[in-house]
């Protein structure tokens, strides 16, 4: 189930916006960078329609289409649906499809700020967007929406982010960095200057290996709900779903992708005053965590949502912590459903 999923999820056709040369907030410039991205439905005369949904790590803008059908909450028939690509998904400038002296283990560092910018010029120079009906993202998804609520307060009306935070705690930072780790560890990596991705095969199936226990609940492996999935046992999802989710990936972009992740703080803009970054927003903003969450638990969004203005916190409850999102489960999609069309009609 899951590698189906998964395979069919990174497929289809996708645009590319120039962005020209593009400076980072390390400093560097992209020569020629690029921002991939897709859109589902049309935008009206009234330019009113439009709802961002940036992606997750190691997911693509074709990963966010599980959210998405006729008839459900985000449907194409209604809004306009535009989901970019974030730097290092592959399919935006990413390590392994820039050319010297930006290639392999040589890309420079990116920021969730970097990327946001860059969106920022998608929606307002290609499309002419001068507000967003609605933001929303899961994840790394969610700290991109954070980003742009703070950033962009004007153009935001709605926001809502699932299993993320505005500034990353250090709990999450040290599973990222063993994840990481797990992925150098293969000697083929050879300090990001492999030649071949599938040559770090080993790392690969080392970080899926930590992703498994980390992105789902407890009551997952211990009420063994992974037969609910159709697997006969743990160790199928883990080699099915994890290493089929993984294994296709190349190493340096998933790196990239986690450094912004791990870097990922709103107050940036501010100093450093987290609560007075928070205190910008002005869009209707939700809050929505996880139940059993390893990397983002509950307490943590609790935490975000206090320091926002009218911010709506709800818990969906569910035994597979952080991947509730992929609504695996009936009850799971329903419920993430149900907070969709509460936030798109608020």
């Amino acid at each position: 189930m899951g590698a189906e999923y998964y395979s069919a999820a990174v497929q289809g056709p996708y645009e590319s916006f120039g962005l020209g040369p593009y400076t980072l907030d390390s400093g560097d410039t992209l020569p020629d960078a690029r921002l991939a991205y897709r859109t589902l439905g049309r935008l009206n005369a009234a330019k009113d329609n439009a709802v961002l949904v940036p992606h997750m790590y190691s997911g693509t803008s074709a990963s966010m289409q599980m959210l998405i059908g006729e008839g459900r909450p985000l449907d194409p028939s209604r809004y306009f649906l535009i989901l970019p690509d974030q730097f290092g998904s592959g399919l935006s400038s990413s390590p392994s499809n820039t050319p010297a002296p930006f290639d392999r283990g040589r890309f420079p560092a990116v920021t969730i700020a970097d990327d946001v910018r860059a969106q920022h010029r998608l929606v307002t120079e290609q499309f002419g967007i001068e507000a967003l009906h609605t933001v929303l993202g899961w994840s790394m998804g969610g700290q991109q929406t954070y980003e742009w609520a703070v950033r962009h307060p004007e153009m935001v009306r709605r926001a809502a982010v699932f299993a993320a935070n505005a500034r990353t705690p250090v709990q999450n930072r040290l599973q990222l960095d063993a994840q990481c780790e797990l992925l150098r560890s293969d000697p083929a990596f050879a300090d990001g200057f492999y030649t071949d991705s599938d040559d770090v095969h080993l790392g690969l199936n080392r970080h899926a290996m930590a992703w498994a226990a980390a992105s789902t609940g407890y009551r997952f492996f211990r009420d063994e709900v992974w037969r609910r999935l159709g697997f006969a046992a743990a160790e199928e999802f883990t080699q099915g779903f994890m290493r089929g989710h993984f294994q296709p990936m190349d190493p340096n972009n998933l790196l990239c992708q986690a450094a912004k992740w791990r870097a990922a703080d709103v107050s940036l803009c501010t100093g450093g005053d987290l609560e007075a970054a928070l205190g910008r927003i002005t869009a209707e903003f939700f809050v929505f965590a996880f139940g059993d969450d390893l990397l983002f638990p509950p307490e943590d969004h609790e935490r975000d949502a206090a320091m926002i203005d009218s911010a709506r916190f709800r818990v969906i409850d569910g035994p597979l912590g952080h991947f509730t999102m992929f609504g695996l489960l009936p009850e799971d999609a329903a419920a993430v459903d149900e907070a969709l069309a509460e936030v798109l009609k608020s």
